[in-house]
């Protein structure tokens, strides 16, 4: 992370689960760093595009009594740079402090996948994670809200391999009714994945699902997820926080790796793979 003001104020987010409207203020902190230490809580909340009350939410957030608690800690750690412009840095420099916000959540995302390199290391935890996946017969996926387009991309890969994969991306009464049928048709595992922030249905679907005899394979972006309690194995993804939304390149590049390993265990997965192609080149599916 660059010492330049923004840098330090970017140091100052992380690690604080923000909402996207609290982002919007952190982002704006940042491009205006070498101004903010000297801007009211009118002027920061006017720059933002959003209320004053929101500015006091957000200075709370970060631990602080009240904004005039965090503009004081600003001029301590970010003060402004002799013969800085607003915005604390020009463009096209050749170090990190030329880089701005949509650079600076790329490259977090970058880090994100690193770890998750890292954790890959040890391959064991996914290799169990594919023989449970591969094993049950259905397979539930699971992913509400901001994890359904996570839940929906495996679900979709995997039934290319799978013999019987149901998606559940949908919440309400429904939920436990699809459970309960899968474990009637000999399920034996479900893939969660849980991504921020999370819905209380999750948690409340996985406690039903490990009642009901399931063992619950989760992908959620720490250790410390609220899921982590109801889940059999737990493999962590981090998100990116840097943009008014998560990002979530880590989490989809682990279900593909889980998909991988799933595959890994099912001897006539190739054969799927090939009688799909086979077919698609019959129906004229793709155009290339």
């Amino acid at each position: 992370m660059s010492d330049s003001p923004a840098g330090r104020l970017q140091a100052l987010f992380e690690g604080h689960r923000l909402t996207p409207t609290q982002r919007r203020i952190a982002h704006c902190m940042v491009r205006r760093a070498a101004d903010v230490p000297f801007l009211s809580s009118v002027e920061l909340a006017e720059l933002a595009g959003v209320s004053q009350p929101s500015v006091t939410r957000f200075a709370v957030a970060l631990g602080f009594d009240g904004y005039p608690a965090l503009r004081r800690h600003l001029r301590e750690v970010a003060p402004p740079e002799p013969g800085a412009g607003s915005g604390g840095g020009g463009e096209g420099g050749g170090g990190a402090e030329g880089w701005n916000e949509y650079q600076q959540a790329v490259l977090a995302e970058i880090e994100n996948l690193r770890h998750l390199a890292g954790l890959l290391a040890d391959p064991k935890p996914v290799e169990r994670a594919g023989r449970l996946l591969a094993s049950s017969r259905p397979l539930l996926v699971l992913g509400l809200r901001a994890a359904s387009s996570q839940a929906r991309g495996f679900a979709y890969f995997a039934a290319k391999v799978h013999p019987d994969v149901r998606l559940l991306d949908e919440g309400g009464s429904m939920l436990t009714d699809r459970v309960d049928a899968a474990v009637r048709a000999g399920a034996t595992a479900l893939l969660c994945f849980a991504l921020p922030r999370h819905p209380r249905e999750v948690v409340e679907a996985l406690e039903y699902a490990r009642a009901a005899g399931l063992t619950v394979v989760a992908v959620a972006d720490s250790a410390f997820a609220p899921v982590a309690a109801h889940s059999d194995l737990l493999i962590p993804a981090a998100v990116g926080t840097g943009l008014a939304f998560d990002t979530a390149c880590a989490p989809m590049m682990l279900g593909r790796v889980l998909l991988e390993a799933m595959a890994d265990e099912l001897p006539d997965a190739q054969a799927r793979l090939e009688e799909f192609d086979t077919k698609a080149a019959a129906r004229g599916l793709f155009v290339e």
